[in-house]
């Protein structure tokens, strides 16, 4: 990708309540934030004022038919419906013929039908964060009081599906929701969405805070820092996605999407990367604090990594500063030896900069904490991207792939009801894949 030439636009995560949030999960890596504000327990919300050059600005930093704003925390419904209200009165106003899209991420605690009907009334698609079944879940997303949250973000889900507002999961790959793939996955499968998000949780907590008091430091931080209890070990999310992958790749293709699979297919096809994580640079996927101050990204929220406030620079002067593209072109300059050796280098890029802190073969700390996991991944589901991959060139759907786990039990036609499944699940063949005998995605 060529980054010395003008970037098309950016994608903004705005954070309307910055730091703020009515839970207190215990992984936040967000919530310590608060330290760069020190008045914020006064002033913490965007006043309408922001708001407005927030909105006009980034319209006008689009050179692109459809904008999309992306609102998230903290959390953004604290700001109430009012201030959204006001938003999509400026978007209309500076629209400019653009379409205009709304995304909400949100922990889902104060969702009920008055908000899932603005929801479901102004398209917004919203990104329910929930990492798996109740004892999964509430380890970390805790209340104030410490006490779990899964009850409520269910019940946020069932209004949701009442109301008719489009979802989709965002699931903290942390240590305990790593340890459970198989449970994870199933019990997602039965929120009624079809779109699922894995976010890898690495984190490091210095053993002493930065002047501005963070301990949840980025790589270039040079003194002594460990990696947090809850952060995913590293062969642990490989086996997470390889055995997700591996339920999803016999029955749920075409009706299951995984963000982290649709990506991987894509390198594997040889389209540009989906996802920031995976691209050759970073750049352009921006964070906005409720102040205005407009950051590098939202894992990036360090003072040095400040490109200025809209109310002295416009969002598109800082987007194409010399400071962002530097930023973004970086990730590949900085790339480590180990990487750029790597057979599966065109699937991840060395990942993102931030879990960059790992001592590579020639001595510098820029090999990727994750690398062990996406290894395991790459390896395990590369024949089946490559059939994937040949299907698509054939003009047929990736679905199709399915067809081979049918012929796979019919060769095994006598087998009992109680046994073992062929495939390799580990479940019974009667809830396994007995069913798909008759299946209509049989080949």
């Amino acid at each position: 990708m060529e980054y010395s030439l003008r970037p098309k636009g950016c994608h903004i995560l705005a954070k309307p309540t910055g730091s703020v949030c009515n839970l207190d999960c215990s992984y936040c890596f967000y919530l310590e934030k608060d330290k760069l504000y020190p008045d914020r327990q006064k002033n913490w919300r965007m006043n309408d004022d922001t708001l407005e050059i927030y909105v006009q600005q980034y319209i006008e930093a689009q050179a692109v038919d459809g904008v999309e704003f992306a609102w998230q925390g903290g959390e953004p419904t604290l700001m109430g419906i009012d201030f959204f209200e006001r938003a999509l009165h400026f978007q209309k106003r500076y629209a400019n013929g653009k379409n205009i899209r709304n995304t909400l991420q949100t922990n889902g605690i104060k969702l009920d039908d008055k908000w899932c009907e603005f929801l479901a009334k102004h398209d917004f698609l919203v990104g329910i964060s929930i990492d798996g079944p109740a004892d999964i879940h509430d380890a970390y997303r805790l209340t104030r009081s410490g006490k779990g949250t899964h009850q409520q973000v269910m019940d946020a889900i069932q209004c949701m599906k009442k109301h008719g507002v489009e979802f989709n999961t965002l699931t903290v790959i942390n240590d305990k929701v790593a340890a459970n793939p198989k449970r994870v996955y199933e019990f997602l499968k039965t929120t009624g969405t079809k779109f699922f998000q894995f976010i890898p949780l690495v984190e490091r907590r210095a053993c002493e805070a930065t002047p501005e008091g963070l301990y949840l430091v980025n790589p270039e931080y040079s003194h002594e820092a460990n990696v947090t209890s809850w952060s995913v070990p590293p062969k642990q999310y490989g086996i997470f996605l390889s055995e997700v992958f591996d339920l999803w790749v016999k029955r749920d293709v075409g009706t299951i999407f995984v963000q982290m699979f649709d990506a991987t297919l894509a390198a594997w096809y040889g389209e540009a990367p989906t996802l920031c994580v995976t691209s050759e640079n970073c750049g352009h996927s921006l964070a906005i604090e409720s102040n205005g101050d407009l950051y590098n990204c939202d894992h990036y929220v360090y003072p040095e990594h400040k490109l200025g406030n809209i109310h002295n620079t416009t969002i598109d002067a800082m987007n194409t500063s010399s400071k962002a593209i530097d930023f973004g072109t970086q990730k590949s300059i900085d790339i480590s030896v180990d990487c750029k050796l790597c057979e599966f280098r065109f699937a991840c890029h060395g990942g993102c900069p931030k879990h960059r802190f790992l001592t590579a073969s020639d001595g510098r700390n820029n090999r990727n904490y994750l690398c062990e996991g996406y290894k395991i991944f790459f390896e395990r589901t590369g024949q089946a991207m490559k059939e994937m991959v040949r299907l698509l060139h054939s003009n047929r759907p990736p679905s199709d792939i399915m067809g081979p786990v049918t012929q796979q039990v019919r060769r095994h036609a006598n087998i009992g009801r109680n046994s073992p499944c062929p495939c390799g699940s580990g479940k019974k063949y009667k809830r396994c894949c007995g069913p798909l005998q008759n299946s209509p995605h049989e080949h």
